[in-house]
C-alpha cells in the first residue's frame, strides 16, 4: 500500500456544541461549520484537514444509520490516509482484508467526491483509506 499523506484527522464527538466550545471558542481554531454540524479547517499548519465529526454522522457514514452500534467501541477519532487515486482505494481495502482485517465498508464515493473505505482499529479509531480530489492540486 502506498500511503501518500494523512488526509484528515477528525475528533468524533457525541456532543457537537461542547466540542465547538473547546475547539473553536477556547482554542480559537479557524473551524468552519457545515449545515449538518461538521466543523473543519484546511488552514491549520501541519494538518491537511482537521475536523470535529458528530458521532451520528460517523455512524451514518460507516453503517447507514444515525446510532453507533452497541457491539462496537465508540470511536473518538477518525484518521484518513490518502492513496494515489480513486481506483487505488479498493485495491488498498482488499489488501487490508487479505491481512484479516474487517472493513466497515468497501470503497465508495461520497457526495463531496472523496472515495473512501473504512475500518475500525483495535483502539477504536475509524481508519479511512481515501482519495480526496480536493487534496490534489
Amino acid at each position: 500500500m502506498d500511503v501518500r499523506f494523512v488526509t484528515s484527522i477528525a475528533v468524533i464527538t457525541p456532543n457537537p456544541s461542547i466540542s465547538r466550545g473547546l475547539y473553536v471558542e477556547a482554542l480559537g481554531l479557524p473551524l468552519m461549520g457545515e449545515a449538518d454540524g461538521y466543523l473543519h479547517s484546511e488552514d491549520i499548519d501541519g494538518c491537511k484537514s482537521f475536523g470535529v465529526w458528530p458521532l451520528a454522522q460517523a455512524a451514518q457514514a460507516c453503517f447507514g444509520v444515525p446510532d453507533w452500534p452497541a457491539d462496537r467501541p465508540v470511536p473518538q477519532v477518525s484518521v484518513e490516509f490518502e492513496v494515489a487515486d480513486a481506483g487505488t482505494v479498493q485495491i488498498a481495502a482488499d489488501e487490508l482484508k487479505e491481512r484479516g482485517l474487517t472493513l466497515l465498508h468497501d470503497a465508495r464515493t461520497e457526495p463531496w467526491g472523496q472515495t473512501v473505505a473504512r475500518l475500525q482499529s483495535s483502539e477504536g479509531l475509524i481508519i479511512g483509506i481515501s482519495y480526496a480530489p480536493s487534496m490534489h492540486p
